[in-house]
């Protein structure tokens, strides 16, 4: 049996969770779920990350202690896995001084016994939205391009990280292939900065300016650089430093899942994960990660979401409206897996309406209604069909285009009606050969559809083997009441 260990990024809790946390949260739990339905022993990681200035900011704006800010904050994300029916394994909160600090803590201790900490008075503009000082390149009139916001110009004595000395390995791990990062124009990006020369970080803030966060082990008096304490949750989720925990060594097994077989996260923090993360790692003996899956964010209707323009879409509420299983047909297929993607309603509804309730769902309704006239049994068909499906989805999958993938598997639809419409069954007498023969043949197509879509759509996969099982018609995706 494989293992297989998948994170996701870990989530910001300042702000509600919206449908670029949603998509990210989806494409782990496909790939999760694929590999489980494959055999493989998996590990699906994800969690919250609640230290830093931007958080300390937000709790204080809110009027609310950071711990008890945080706690509600991480509730949200929490229940995503819920709303978007999510097999996660494990949530860490870098919050949690029993099961994340003793691991965060260890691996500084790490990089500081290898040399590669030391301590230096620096002046930079430090973005909050990023947790990270950035340079003038960075920044696009002033702002930076990222958070629109303008950088802090601060002086201060902090822990700064050696990663200069680990920028030639980084670049020839990622070369050879031994770090893979999905797709190569991400790769490509990396490795432009990296040839640039990698530059020593910031490794810490003095405690007097930000006490929310987990103390330097070796000074007190500095707290950990929020990017060095929420990478090191990839680790710390399986064990990492809770080696004399019994408790938590018995279902968590750093040597027995480190390294992850796959990260993903979105283009904005592909620096922090594919620079620092492997000299941190390098840095302490540790191995590598062996792929990193990047993706593009999501727009609403052209536009960036933000609460100012008021188009930050919610997905618990999209699910309330439309149900689980349409969210994540609809940011799995409208969404390149690659690149950005763009959401509206209206184009949701157009993808629901052709693709779910006039597509996998008739096919499905027509199927069984005329099933039900007879005690029909399946009947092995579509061989060439199908096996082309299988083969072509399952490749697709393991490249991260989900689109494509649903596609590949979606020509098995068209290819059902098509068969219905040129046989007209209706017109056949139950009982007789032709009939039995044609819509046998339906309903295995049907089974090894439900089979298929189950990582993308769980529910509806249970559905159709539900309704196959007692031949029982029911309404898998209702029409939109306009």
């Amino acid at each position: 049996m494989a293992k297989f260990y998948i994170t996701t990024a870990i989530d910001y809790v300042n702000a509600k969770p919206h449908i670029g946390h949603a998509i990210e949260k989806i494409q782990a739990d496909v790939l999760a779920r694929f590999h489980r339905q494959k055999g493989d022993e998996v590990w699906f990681l994800t969690g919250t990350d609640e230290h830093g200035a931007k958080i300390a900011r937000a709790a204080q704006a809110a009027g609310k202690d950071p711990k008890d800010f945080v706690d509600d904050g991480a509730g949200h994300f929490k229940d995503l896995k819920k709303a978007l029916n999510l097999s996660w394994d494990d949530f860490i909160r870098t919050s949690s001084q029993k099961r994340h600090w003793p691991g965060a803590q260890k691996l500084w201790l790490k990089l500081f016994e290898a040399g590669d900490l030391y301590k230096k008075s620096y002046k930079g503009l430090y973005c909050v939205g990023h947790e990270a000082f950035i340079t003038e390149k960075d920044l696009v009139d002033g702002k930076c391009r990222d958070h629109q916001t303008a950088p802090e110009l601060i002086e201060e004595e902090n822990w700064f990280f050696r990663l200069s000395k680990y920028s030639d390995k980084i670049k020839s791990v990622i070369e050879s292939g031994e770090l893979k990062i999905i797709p190569e124009s991400r790769e490509n990006e990396i490795l432009s900065l990296i040839r640039q020369g990698l530059e020593d970080v910031s490794f810490s803030r003095p405690r007097k300016d930000l006490s929310w966060g987990i103390p330097v082990p070796n000074d007190p008096e500095h707290t950990m650089y929020v990017w060095c304490d929420a990478l090191t949750n990839y680790i710390t989720a399986i064990g990492y430093g809770q080696e004399q925990n019994i408790e938590i060594s018995k279902y968590r097994n750093f040597e027995y899942w480190w390294p992850a077989d796959l990260h993903i996260i979105g283009k904005d923090i592909l620096r922090f994960h594919t620079a620092i993360w492997p000299g941190m790692l390098l840095s302490a003996g540790l191995p590598l990660p062996k792929a990193i899956f990047v993706h593009g964010f999501i727009t609403v209707e052209g536009q960036k979401m933000s609460k100012t323009i008021g188009n930050v879409i919610d997905p618990a509420e999209l699910v309330k409206k439309y149900g689980t299983d349409p969210v994540r047909y609809y940011l799995l297929r409208e969404i390149p897996a690659y690149e950005d993607g763009d959401f509206s309603i209206a184009k949701f509804e157009e993808r629901y309406s052709a693709d779910l309730v006039h597509g996998l769902g008739n096919l499905v309704a027509r199927v069984l209604a005329l099933a039900k006239k007879s005690d029909i049994v399946e009947k092995e068909a579509f061989k060439k069909e199908i096996k082309q499906a299988k083969q072509n989805s399952e490749k697709l999958i393991v490249e991260f285009r989900f689109n494509d993938a649903l596609a590949a598997i979606w020509q098995l639809i068209f290819i059902g009606d098509k068969y219905v419409d040129e046989k007209k069954p209706w017109m056949l007498k139950p009982e007789s050969v032709e009939f039995q023969e044609i819509i046998g043949s339906l309903l295995h197509l049907i089974s090894e559809i439900g089979k298929l879509i189950e990582p993308f759509l769980p529910e509806t996969s249970e559905k159709i083997e539900i309704q196959l099982s007692g031949k029982n018609p029911q309404i898998l995706f209702p029409k939109i009441e306009n």
